[in-house]
């Protein structure tokens, strides 16, 4: 009887040590509440684009999309949202943000389905958009910025998940 005893106490112990670690998890996870959505149109057009959001969360775009990647000047947004379509989440930032902040932003996005550029107009410091979602950020060190992109970085609400995001075009506006 004590051998069941002690075993029953036991699992008791693990499994409130397991729940207390899941919701200590839970409680220290960033909310993305704030997170904006929207339902863009699609399609390619020539045509420069006015989008109702800035920066854009989708809509109509230039029939080349951008190479994911990092990028020091502006770009051409008919481009980069070509590039949310297939998958990638575009962090913008004003180009006034310091440069340790837009180090930290370099250090901390993926290598893979992600463009990174300064934005001017930008509503706040940095802005994290996907194909029909937005999230205004007040700096680099942000921890939602890490689960926006973790949450939307190829997900099914792009049209294209998983396209190619290279062999497009480099460069920034006017490119």
């Amino acid at each position: 009887m004590t051998i069941w005893t002690a075993a029953i106490t036991a699992v008791v112990v693990v499994a409130g040590v397991v729940a207390a670690t899941v919701i200590v998890d839970l409680r220290n996870t960033p909310t993305l509440d704030a997170v904006a959505t929207y339902t863009p149109e699609s399609g390619h057009t020539e045509d420069p684009v006015t989008y109702e959001q800035t920066p854009p969360a989708g809509g109509e775009h230039a029939p080349a999309w951008l190479n994911c990647g990092t990028y020091e000047a502006p770009v051409t947004n008919e481009n980069a949202v070509h590039s949310m379509e297939h998958g990638a989440v575009w962090v913008t930032y004003r180009p006034d943000l310091p440069a340790a902040q837009v180090e930290t932003l370099r250090q901390s996005v993926p290598d893979t389905y992600m463009v990174l550029s300064p934005f001017d107009g930008l509503p706040a410091p940095v802005v994290a958009s996907a194909w029909g979602k937005q999230l205004t950020l007040e700096g680099a060190d942000d921890p939602r910025l890490t689960e926006f992109i973790r949450e939307f970085r190829q997900s099914p609400q792009a049209p294209e998940p998983g396209a190619a995001c290279t062999g497009g075009i480099d460069g920034g506006q006017g490119s």
